[in-house]
C-alpha cells in the first residue's frame, strides 16, 4: 500500500506537471509535516511520567530527639523494669540491676534477651563504660549487643560492645566490631563516663527450603553517629574460636551480654526497635 504521506504526481502525455497536482502535493506534504511534529511532541518525556502517588507510605511521628523513640518503634527498656527481657540461658525472669533509669549488667546472672523475636530491624541502644574502669585490652568494659540470639550463652551474632577509648586490642574485638569478622570503619568510642550510642539496621538471613544459605545477614552501623559497618555481609554467627558458619533460624530475640571480665559492669539505656518488612525494597516503576 503506498504510503498516505508520499502522494504521486500527475503528469500529462507531454511530462508537464499539472499545476494543480503541484498544489495537491504541497498541501499534502504540508499535513504529513505537520502530523509527524505533533506525534513527536505528544511522546516528548513529561515530568508526570514518573511519578508514582500510590500506595503512600505510613505516617510515622519522629521522637522529640533523634535519640527518642519514633511513635513505631517497641521500647525494649525505657528505664522502669526489665519486662521485656528473660534469661538467655532459661527463660527465668532477667536478673541484671535496674536503678536510675539503668540498665546494668549483673554478672552473677547471664545473658539477657527479649521476649519478643525479631526478622529485620532498626535498632536503637545506649551504652555507658564506667568512669575510672580498670582493665586493658577485653578484659576493659566487655559486653556485646547480639542481633540475633541463636541459643543460649553466646551463640549470635554479635556486634562488640567494649572500652576501646586508648584501649588497644585485636581490631575485630573492638567496640562497634562484628566480632572476629570485622572491624569498624572507624573508633568513634567516647571517653569512659560518656554514653555511646549504637544504631542498628540488621538484615535477617533467610535459607532455602533445604535448610541452605539463600541471602546473608546484613550489618549496618553507627557509632555515635559514626557510619562503622556498611551494609557488611555476615560470614555466619560471630565465634570466640573457629571459622563461622550458618545453620538455618527464624526469627530470633536480640540478646544482651554479660561478659566475665573483672572490670566494673557497664550500664544501657533507651533501648527500643522498629522492625521492618521482611520483604526487600523495590523500586516502584
Amino acid at each position: 500500500m503506498q504510503d498516505a504521506c508520499v502522494p504521486r504526481a500527475h503528469v500529462n502525455s507531454s511530462e508537464s506537471l499539472d499545476m494543480k497536482a503541484t498544489g495537491t502535493v504541497a498541501a499534502m506534504m504540508f499535513v504529513c509535516v505537520a502530523a509527524s511534529t505533533a506525534a513527536a511532541q505528544n511522546t516528548k518525556p513529561r515530568p508526570e511520567d514518573t511519578e508514582v502517588w500510590k500506595p503512600v507510605p505510613a505516617v510515622v511521628t519522629p521522637g522529640r530527639t533523634d535519640l527518642d523513640a519514633p511513635s513505631d518503634a517497641i521500647k525494649l527498656f525505657d528505664g522502669h523494669d526489665e519486662s521485656a527481657w528473660v534469661s538467655a540461658d532459661d527463660h527465668s525472669p532477667a536478673r541484671w540491676d535496674v536503678h536510675d533509669g539503668l540498665l546494668t549488667v549483673n554478672k552473677k546472672s547471664d545473658n539477657i534477651e527479649t521476649k519478643r523475636s525479631f526478622t529485620n530491624y532498626q535498632l536503637h541502644i545506649e551504652w555507658r563504660v564506667p568512669e575510672g574502669i580498670t582493665g586493658s585490652g577485653q578484659a576493659r568494659g566487655n559486653s556485646g549487643v547480639f542481633l540475633a540470639s541463636t541459643g543460649p550463652g553466646d551463640d549470635g551474632y554479635e556486634i562488640q560492645v567494649l572500652d576501646s577509648y586508648n584501649n588497644a586490642t585485636y581490631v575485630n574485638g573492638q567496640a562497634a566490631a562484628i566480632y572476629k569478622q570485622y572491624p569498624p570503619l572507624v573508633n568513634a568510642m567516647r571517653k569512659p563516663g560518656e554514653w555511646n550510642v549504637y544504631d542498628v539496621i540488621w538484615t535477617a538471613p533467610t535459607f532455602k527450603s533445604d535448610g541452605s544459605l539463600d541471602t546473608p545477614a546484613y550489618v549496618t552501623a553507627f557509632h555515635n553517629g559514626v557510619l562503622v559497618q556498611n551494609h557488611v555481609a555476615l560470614l555466619g554467627p560471630t565465634l570466640y574460636i573457629g571459622k563461622p558458619a550458618y545453620k538455618a533460624h527464624g526469627p530470633e530475640p536480640i540478646k544482651l551480654q554479660a561478659h566475665g571480665d573483672p572490670s566494673a559492669p557497664i550500664s544501657f539505656r533507651n533501648i527500643w526497635v522498629r522492625p521492618l518488612p521482611d520483604a526487600p525494597q523495590v523500586h516502584v516503576p
